[in-house]
């Protein structure tokens, strides 16, 4: 009998790993977003601090101005809108000249710039270079206690209407010498051939540059501020000298007698006939309405004799505002 002959055995092949799934593309959609909002933000982060320092310098301004009459600005109550409508206002002359005096300054430090970079000018170009650092580092110094309320000493007069400004102006000129300087010296360092650089250096110059750029921003943060506050008070003077002209003037009648300081106000009693608002004042003009209260003004007062009159809102009194133009 024959034996049917075995096949061989066959190794057992191992399983086959599944192919890892391909990760999901991400939609057209989605990247076009994220490259919107990241473009977005270099707009949308500037402008909110820009609308922040308006904001800023509008209130203070405020505050200085209606401080001069004895109004507290909070008792106000004004909204983000009404301070941003008064931005302008504030900050229009300081912004021009900053305007003009950093053109002034980029064009001169970039001619000088230029001068130093030609061949032949690397010993002049060290010799200013530490000329410029040295003379900038004196006026920081020089004008860095006015940030802490120290007055320093300046050979202009206290009645000139500039000298509050020239500090922070030294901090300021002085931070931007001195800026130029390290730029220099890091450009010196590029340029040089003749030797490894030494990044350890560099990297403290660079260093020293920002700190310096911060510096310049307080410094003429620090000067926009006083500006403002400066504006504020000079203008609520104007105001009262001109016999706020600009102001509404305005009828007060009330059911008691008034009793007030004010200069030039006529008043008159009408009788008991003339219905429950029998006393009539006139003279007064409206400095500016709180949600409860009047503050008012006499069109004949002036700086020494200046006083504000505070009236509530409600029905013990009537006001009747007229235009000022006749």
């Amino acid at each position: 009998m024959s034996v049917p002959s075995e096949e061989p055995s066959r190794p057992a092949s191992a399983p086959s790993r599944p192919a890892p799934a391909s990760a999901p593309s991400r939609p057209a959609s989605a990247s076009t977003m994220a490259s919107f909002l990241s473009r977005a933000a270099y707009v949308v982060a500037p402008g909110t601090a820009v609308i922040g320092l308006l904001y800023y310098f509008a209130s203070v301004y405020t505050d200085s101005y209606y401080a001069a009459f004895g109004v507290p600005s909070s008792d106000l109550q004004l909204s983000v809108q009404a301070y941003l409508a008064k931005s302008p206002e504030a900050v229009f002359g300081p912004v021009w000249f900053l305007l003009v005096c950093g053109l002034t300054v980029l064009l001169v430090l970039g001619r000088v710039g230029h001068v130093l970079a030609r061949p032949g000018n690397e010993k002049r170009r060290a010799a200013v270079c530490w000329w410029f650092l040295v003379v900038g580092l004196l006026l920081v110094l020089l004008g860095f206690p006015v940030f802490f309320g120290r007055r320093i000493p300046t050979p202009l007069p206290d009645s000139w209407w500039g000298t509050p400004f020239v500090p922070p102006f030294m901090v300021a000129l002085g931070a931007t010498m001195a800026f130029f300087a390290v730029q220099q010296r890091l450009q010196h360092s590029v340029d040089e051939d003749d030797g490894p650089r030494d990044e350890t250096a560099d990297r403290l110059w660079s260093a020293g540059g920002a700190l310096l750029i911060g510096l310049l921003a307080m410094s003429v943060f620090f000067g926009v501020s006083r500006y403002v506050a400066e504006s504020g008070r000079t203008d609520a003077w104007t105001a009262i000298e001109g016999g706020h002209t600009g102001s509404l003037p305005v009828v007060v009648y009330s059911q008691v007698p008034l009793i007030h300081h004010a200069k030039n106000i006529k008043d008159k009693d009408m009788g008991a006939d003339k219905g429950p608002y029998r006393y009539e004042y006139r003279g007064f003009r409206l400095l500016v309405k709180s949600p409860s209260r009047f503050y008012l003004v006499s069109y004949a007062s002036r700086y020494e004799d200046h006083l504000t009159v505070v009236l509530p809102d409600n029905e013990t009194m009537r006001v009747e505002m007229t235009s000022p133009v006749k």
